[in-house]
């Protein structure tokens, strides 16, 4: 579980008593000031008509805490289920004045790469985001947000685009670490000697860029809906900001396109060349086994105990005969060599 983060001007026991799973229960006033709140004050902020809003992070809530927020901001009985089930696929639905998002994250943890997701609620002075599984910490797009009041005046849907910006910007460095894997493991594939392991890293690799595709493909439709969604919770100050989001996930999943069918050659180049490896080894046989048939062949003749048998009376038959296949061995091994058999 991630430790909920002490912020700065807020000593510890100034904040309020939240449960494990709330990672920060923050107002933000139009101004550009923020204080903690608990989840029983939110309502007293909302009844305020000031321009603030309220944004809590949870991380793998029960349902008692979905329960509250439920009643506090009257989130949808359907979107809550999703939010408490995860095992959702990346989708954008409203509720009535509300948005529900739900989109893939992936965190790298000792090598391996981990899926998670995050849902959002969306409304007019409010922004739930909820993280399952592997997710990295959106400490950074709060920070974002508290570092310019002007954006943060836009409401929750400015907080909403730099999460969705984290979640993307994060797909980077495991996209930048697949194509590293890629040239090294094209680099052992020319080798002189077969590895059986190559091929097992060019599978895994090949399963990882199509996980990672299922789960960067859908955040594209997800984005281009809230550019063009015609609701007053996104503003035409803040579809840009989206788009430019948008942009980066499908420069992402070019990448992973391009990672995918050079993986798909590098396995059939791998294929090849073992074939022609194999087949450099068969030649090498056939010819070391053409050269042994000659003296073979010789031997043959003279171990059939015949009694006329050529040059046997004569005095140097068997050096003569030796010359010979050693001549014809001879001449058949430059010409093997010519023509690249040995």
């Amino acid at each position: 579980m991630e430790a909920v983060p002490q912020d700065a001007g807020m000593s510890a026991t100034e904040r309020p008593t939240l449960p494990a799973c709330v990672i920060n229960c923050v107002a933000y006033g139009r101004d550009g000031g923020r204080r903690d709140v608990a989840l029983a004050e939110i309502s007293d902020v909302l009844a305020v008509d000031d321009g603030s809003f309220v944004w809590i992070g949870l991380y793998e809530p029960g349902e008692d805490v979905l329960e509250i927020l439920q009643e506090e901001f009257q989130l949808h009985d359907l979107a809550v289920e999703d939010a408490h089930s995860a095992h959702q696929r990346p989708k954008l639905e409203t509720y009535g004045d509300s948005l529900f998002i739900a989109v893939n994250t992936a965190q790298e943890v000792d090598g391996r790469i981990l899926y998670g997701e995050t849902h959002a609620f969306l409304g007019a002075r409010y922004l739930v985001t909820v993280r399952h599984g592997a997710s990295l910490s959106y400490a950074h797009a709060r920070a974002r947000v508290e570092r310019d009041p002007a954006l943060q005046a836009q409401g929750p849907a400015f907080a909403l685009y730099a999460v969705l910006d984290t979640i993307v910007d994060n797909y980077l460095p495991i996209v930048d670490a697949f194509k590293e894997t890629l040239v090294t493991l094209e680099k052992d594939i020319f080798t002189d000697t077969f590895h059986r392991g190559i091929v097992m890293r060019l599978y895994d690799l090949k399963r990882e860029l199509t996980y990672m595709r299922v789960a960067v493909t859908p955040m594209q439709d997800v984005l281009s809906q809230l550019v063009r969604i015609s609701s007053r919770l996104v503003a035409d100050e803040l579809r840009p900001y989206f788009r430019d989001v948008l942009d980066h996930s499908v420069r992402i999943n070019g990448t992973i396109d391009v990672l995918r069918d050079m993986l798909g050659t590098a396995l059939s180049v791998n294929q090849s060349l073992v074939t022609l490896a194999q087949g450099e080894v068969v030649k090498r046989l056939a010819g070391w086994a053409a050269l042994l048939a000659a003296p073979t062949l010789v031997a043959s003749w003279y171990g059939m105990n015949f009694v006329a048998m050529p040059e046997l009376e004569s005095r140097y038959a068997y050096p003569v005969l030796i010359a010979l296949v050693a001549t014809v061995v001879a001449g058949l091994y430059r010409y093997l060599k010519k023509v690249r058999w040995l």
